[in-house]
């Protein structure tokens, strides 16, 4: 029902910025929360950010908080999250994930639609 496609990876230095965005289809948009994980290679999937239908709540990991921030614009069916003073631990493909947990959910089991990634890079 849902199809979820990233963008806005790439290479990028440490200290540097980034901002991905994920297009979701469908009309019900709205009634997902959505979410962002990574995954680096021989490493599990983490959670890194997640916001509620309405954009009003958001979450995120200790190690990406105050660093980076989630938002929505249900009118463009739009996830964006933007990552500032980058690291190189930042480096993982960058999933979006939809959830009907509608309040936000940590939990990647708790997602049932997710696109196919983008790579982030950060070089020291």
């Amino acid at each position: 029902q849902v199809q979820l496609a990233e963008s806005g990876g790439g290479l990028v230095q440490t200290g540097g910025s980034l901002r991905l965005s994920c297009a979701a289809s469908g009309r019900t948009f709205s009634s997902y929360a959505m979410g962002w994980f990574r995954q680096a290679p021989g490493k599990e999937r983490d959670f890194v950010a997640a916001i509620n239908w309405s954009g009003r709540s958001t979450y995120y990991a200790d190690s990406v908080k105050g660093r980076f921030t989630i938002s929505r614009d249900n009118a463009k069916n739009t996830v964006y999250l933007q990552m500032n003073s980058l690291k190189p631990e930042d480096t993982a493909v960058y999933f979006c994930a939809a959830s009907p947990v509608v309040a936000g959910t940590r939990d990647g089991n708790e997602y049932d639609y997710w696109g196919q990634g983008t790579q982030v890079t950060v070089s020291s």
